[in-house]
Formats: C-alpha cells, sequence, structure tokens
C-alpha cells in the first residue's frame, strides 16, 4: 500500500468523488455527548498566504486545544507558515462566533506535530488519555473533512466561520505501527483537512492526533493512523505546556448509574437492617425498663400498705392501753397512750394515702430513657459539623477530565458545607450546581449523609448552554450558609434551572467514600 500525506488543498475536489465512503454520521452511541463535549476542543486550522495583496487560502486541517491557548495540529498542516513571513494562521472554533490569529510555537517534522500559540483569545482544552487504547476500541474521527466543504458547496466566508466539525466512527487495530513514529491503525474514515484533529476514546478523551492513511489500490479498504497520545504528551512535555490528562477505563454512565443505584439500595437496606436492630433493641429495653419500673412501684405500694398495717396495729394497741389506764383513772398513763395511739393512727394513714400511683410507672420510665439526655445533647453539639475525607473510588467512577485526589470538607447537618456553601435536601441527597466563570462545564454535586457518598457530576456543554447556566446561577445564586426558607427555595431553583440546561447523562462522574477526619 502507498501512504500518502493529508496536506494539500489541491485534493479537495479528488476527495469529494469518495465522499460517501469516506466520511460516515457517528452511529447512535449510549455516551453521544461525549463525542459532542470532546469536539468543543477541536478546531480548524486555515493557513493563507498573501501575495500582490492577494489572500489565497494554501491548506486547510484541523486541531485540538490542549491548553487554553495552545493548539496542536499536524507539522506538515502548518509547513509553509515556518518559512514565509506573509503566510498567516487563522484558527477557527466550533463554537462561539469568532476566529483566531495564531503562530507556529514550536514543531517536530519527524513525528508531525506543531504547537500553536494563539495571538489572544482562550479555548476548551481536551483530555489526554494517558492509558493504552485496547484492541478492537471504539475511537471516533473529528475533523474538518476539506470534502464536506467542497460538497456542501462552501466559500471562503463559510470556512472562516465557527461551525461543528466531522465526527466518523471505526476501532482501533493494535500492533500496527510506523516506523518513524508511533501511531495508532483505526478504521474511523478521515479525509483531507482532518489532519491534525483528534481521534478519542466513547468518553471523548484524545488517545492519538490524525496524520496519514493508506491508499486504496483496485477497490481495496483504506485504513488511517494517528500520532498516539504518548508521542503527543512527550512532545507537549519537551515544550513545557500543561495539559490535562486522565487514567481509567471508559465506563458506561448507564452501567455505573444501575451499579450506583444497586449499591446505594444495599447501602439502603443495611441501614434499614441496622435501624430495624436498634429500634427492636430500644423496645427490649424498655420492656426492661417498664418491668423493673412496674417492680418497684408495687414493691414501695406493698412497704407502704405494710407499715400502714404496722402502725394501725400499733395505733389500736396503744388506744387498748389509752382505755384500760382510763379505767384505772392513771390520767397521766392514759394522756400519754391515747395521744400516742392517735399519732400513729394518723401516720399510718398517711403513709398509706402516700403510696406510689401505678401512673409512677410512666414517669419512671420517661426519666430512666432520658437519663442519658444530656450527654446526647453534647454529642449532638459537636457533630453539627463534622470534617470529612472523601476518596476516589475509581472502579465507580467515570474519569474523563479530573484529577483524582482525595476531597476533604466540613459538614453541618443542615447541609451548610466548609462553613460557607449552602446544599438543599433532595431525595435523601444535599444537592448544589456550581458554574464556573471560566470553564465550559457544570459540576452537579452530592452527599448523602446515610451512606456517606460525596458525588461528583460534570457536564461539558457548549457556548449556549453555558450563558443560560450562568444567568440561572446569576439569577439565585445564594453565597452563604443560610436556614432562611426563602434562600434555600432559591437554591433549589437554581439547581432545576440549571439542570433543564443539561444532557440527560453526565460526561463524567466521580464518586468518594467519606470517613470522619
Amino acid at each position: 500500500m502507498l501512504v500518502r500525506s493529508l496536506l494539500s488543498i489541491r485534493q479537495l475536489v479528488l476527495a469529494l468523488a469518495v465522499l460517501f465512503c469516506t466520511v460516515v454520521a457517528t452511529p447512535a452511541y449510549a455516551d453521544a455527548s461525549d463525542i459532542s463535549a470532546a469536539a468543543r476542543s477541536v478546531v480548524r486550522i486555515v493557513v493563507f498566504s498573501s501575495t500582490d495583496g492577494q489572500q489565497t487560502i494554501v491548506s486547510i486541517g484541523s486541531g485540538v486545544v490542549v491548553d487554553r491557548n495552545k493548539i496542536i495540529t499536524n507539522a506538515h498542516v502548518v509547513e509553509q507558515a515556518r518559512f514565509d513571513d506573509s503566510v498567516e494562521i487563522v484558527v477557527v472554533p466550533s463554537d462561539g462566533t469568532q476566529s483566531y490569529r495564531a503562530t507556529v510555537s514550536a514543531v517536530v517534522a519527524g513525528k508531525d506535530l506543531a504547537l500553536l500559540q494563539l495571538a489572544s483569545g482562550a479555548l476548551v482544552p481536551a483530555s489526554i488519555f494517558a492509558g493504552t487504547v485496547s484492541d478492537g476500541a471504539d475511537v471516533f474521527a473529528i475533523g474538518y473533512p476539506a470534502s464536506v466543504d467542497v460538497a456542501l458547496e462552501q466559500s471562503e466566508a463559510d470556512v472562516l466561520r465557527p461551525q461543528p466539525p466531522v465526527k466518523t466512527r471505526g476501532t482501533i487495530s493494535s500492533g500496527r505501527t510506523s516506523k518513524t513514529v508511533e501511531s495508532l491503525l483505526h478504521t474511523a474514515p478521515i479525509a483531507p483537512g482532518n489532519s491534525g484533529g483528534p481521534i478519542v476514546d466513547a468518553c471523548g478523551r484524545v488517545v492519538g492526533i490524525n496524520s496519514f492513511g493508506s491508499v486504496s489500490n483496485d477497490g481495496g479498504a483504506e485504513f488511517y493512523f494517528a500520532i498516539s497520545a504518548r508521542e503527543l504528551s512527550a512532545f507537549l512535555n519537551n515544550q513545557g505546556v500543561t495539559f490535562r490528562t486522565v487514567t481509567g477505563d471508559c465506563k458506561s454512565v448507564a452501567e455505573l448509574t444501575r451499579a450506583e443505584a444497586e449499591l446505594e439500595a444495599s447501602a439502603r437496606a443495611k441501614i434499614e437492617k441496622e435501624a430495624r436492630v436498634a429500634a427492636e433493641l430500644q423496645r427490649s429495653r424498655e420492656g426492661k425498663v417498664r418491668s423493673d419500673a412496674e417492680h418497684a412501684v408495687i414493691s414501695a405500694r406493698e412497704n407502704h400498705i405494710a407499715l400502714a398495717a404496722l402502725l394501725l396495729v400499733l395505733s389500736a394497741v396503744a388506744g387498748g392501753a389509752a382505755w384500760q389506764f382510763s379505767e384505772r383513772v392513771q390520767r397521766d398513763r392514759f394522756k400519754a397512750a391515747a395521744a400516742a395511739g392517735a399519732i400513729l393512727l394518723v401516720s399510718a394513714v398517711g403513709i398509706f394515702a402516700a403510696r406510689p400511683s401505678f401512673d409512677e410507672v410512666d414517669d419512671r420510665v420517661r426519666a430512666a430513657l432520658t437519663a442519658d439526655a444530656p450527654q446526647d445533647k453534647l454529642v449532638k453539639a459537636a457533630a453539627k459539623q463534622v470534617a470529612k475525607l472523601c476518596v476516589l473510588q475509581s472502579e465507580r467512577s467515570r474519569i474523563t477530565m479530573s484529577d483524582t485526589a482525595d476531597v476533604d470538607f466540613t459538614w453541618r447537618p443542615d447541609g451548610c458545607v466548609n462553613g460557607r456553601t449552602q446544599y438543599v435536601e433532595s431525595g435523601g441527597r444535599w444537592v448544589r450546581s456550581f458554574v464556573p466563570n471560566n470553564d465550559a462545564q457544570i459540576s452537579v454535586t452530592s452527599y448523602a449523609p446515610d451512606t456517606d457518598i460525596y458525588r461528583i457530576e460534570r457536564f461539558l456543554l457548549g457556548a449556549d448552554a453555558m450563558r443560560s447556566a450562568r444567568e440561572a446561577r446569576q439569577r439565585y445564586d445564594v453565597k452563604t450558609c443560610t436556614k432562611d426558607a426563602g434562600q434555600l427555595s432559591n437554591i433549589d431553583n437554581m439547581n432545576k434551572a440549571i439542570a433543564a440546561q443539561l444532557p440527560p447523562a453526565p460526561n463524567e462522574i466521580l464518586l468518594f467514600t467519606c470517613t470522619d477526619r
């Protein structure tokens, strides 16, 4: 097979003939929003030559944003701009309303990589996958094939206008690579104009930079090659570029959501079982306390009655003695015996009347069960704000753009986090949505106190959706912790207004399990 480069604008017309076999629509895919999110970082590269006051397009390719103002493309796309001061590079993003001027910052021609620097402005950087792409894995080529521009009769003005890139789907065939540069062989159709654009996995992470393809002979199939992410990372590191890398398997959102629902159901079943056991122990304790209280009350009543009976007998004896003394006309002894009898009688009646009532059983039970109440109050007061350390569970997460650092925060039972950010309760979780000013992503964070699970869902959106989300945040945002019902309602309304801008599934799911520090 003859290897050819995908660089020349002169091949546009020839590419039109094979349009329908080289460009296909992305088929239905469970996590298709990830491919759309990855497309936000893909740009069109247009190279102009100015001669005698006339501007002519000499090269068209694609690129991918690796830092907010830095773009990777193929060296062959911008080759003429390296040596000719009259040549200009224009970067056209997939979203927005404007294009940007750029210059060549670094080139490694042998690897077919070039780094461009924007003169001004900032774009959305992609995530580069630092792992190994498995054989047969689904991949997607994203870029601007010139054959599509020709087929759609695009003018020069159209080419310079932001518009979505073309996505095509294929698979990786491992074990075959170029001798001069580590490359990935894949079957996602590309054409002239795709050069320098990314090939991404099903999670939208860059796994390579499209560079060249094979020429089909006698009707044979074409195959395509991308410079590996490892080569790309080495190049960027050598240039001192800060870029985003991620690792971990590309998991389906549906599978993670289902597994998480099963895990949460299991956790809640465990909590309910523990609650039932605790309730049974409490009932058993209450039964014992009531039994002890009843026994104590009955014993006290019997003691009162027995003592009253004894005093009553002694009173009768004293009365009999007083009668005897009166018969013998012994006045002093009569008075003493009569007084003793009266005192004993009154004491007997008083002690009998003072015997405990059966109503005291409930009072004693209540007192015994609340004996630890002061200590409980101290414990609850100490638990008003608890420091949490949360560790990422990678096997239960879908990592597409973030690092995996531990998260620590302080939590109050009223939903106050770190003493300044108020969450609102929703379905057993406390939830808050965050919309940054300078990043094209929305985070929905939640914490479930029952299961100690902290969860971050990130959605990677386009400019219009981000604008609407920021307006919702501005309209309802509450910047402090609060117990005011109106303010809590505002936060809930903000969460709902932002949720209206979100696709059905997040692009990233980070799940942490938390413990008290």
